[in-house]
């Protein structure tokens, strides 16, 4: 009998500790935090309980820059020389918006160039006033160029659904007529094909206000100097110093002359 309790108890005391080690170090592997496999939450890997940094998913950094309020945009417009309606971006095939490139085209219009991305060729995207009513009207309007010359001979003008095909000498372009603007895809011909204008020009649209404030020049600084340099209009600062002026007196130039003129 006495055997028996003795036996039983030294098969209990192996399980108890065992027991005990497992919540120990359970314990212990809580307390001092886990690492999460990356793409567990979509992001790289982090300590448990990390706090999400910017630019990572769900964070406050990972929205980008804030949009200005519209009327700033439109301010910006002004101050280029567009009407912001005429402001138009392209997704041309093989081509990307070259940098600064935005500028007014004609009255109150909008041009920028996109340039290939294999280096060389450029399309000119350009909105202005205008109309292209008929094959006539289409036959007599030069075709757009950044330098306000045509395709150097008679223009020859194809309908291609709601736009015309259109070409002179070694250029050719696409142009979608709109309400009282025409919007127009131009290349020379090595530049780019028939093919890359036209799915350029149908999928040309009005810019949103992200692309609006990406592209156009922002506001002149409007801090104390004025953006016209010292003691400049709006400026406000200390004249600069004349070598000319006399220290006594008006103040008026010393313009005397020496001997021999």
């Amino acid at each position: 009998m006495t055997s028996d309790r003795r036996a039983t108890g030294a098969t209990l005391l192996p399980l108890t500790l065992a027991a005990v080690t497992a919540v120990t170090a359970v314990a212990v592997l809580t307390g001092c935090g886990t690492k999460r496999p990356a793409g567990e939450d979509g992001g790289p890997p982090t300590a448990a309980g990390a706090p999400a940094t910017a630019g990572s998913p769900g964070s406050a950094g990972s929205a980008g820059a804030s949009v200005p309020p519209r009327a700033q945009l439109e301010e910006r417009a002004r101050r280029m020389g567009s009407a912001i309606e005429l402001i138009y971006v392209a997704e041309v095939p093989g081509f990307r918006r070259a940098q600064q490139s935005a500028g007014v085209y004609g009255g109150d219009g909008f041009s920028a160039m996109y340039v290939a991305a294999s280096g060389g060729g450029t399309v000119q995207l350009s909105v202005g006033r205008g109309t292209l009513r008929d094959r006539e009207e289409c036959e007599r309007t030069p075709l757009s160029f950044a330098d306000g010359g045509g395709g150097g001979g008679k223009v020859a003008c194809e309908r291609d659904g709601d736009a015309w095909y259109r070409t002179s000498g070694d250029a050719h372009e696409y142009a979608r007529p709109e309400d009282g603007h025409v919007v127009r895809l131009t290349a020379d011909r090595e530049s780019a094909d028939r093919g890359i204008l036209r799915s350029g020009a149908r999928d040309v649209r009005p810019a949103d206000d992200a692309e609006l404030h990406a592209l156009l020049p922002p506001l002149p600084d409007r801090g104390g100097t004025g953006g016209e340099g010292t003691g400049g209009a709006g400026g406000g600062g200390q004249q600069p110093e004349r070598g000319d002026l006399p220290p006594e007196g008006d103040g008026a130039p010393n313009n005397n002359v020496d001997v021999g003129g």
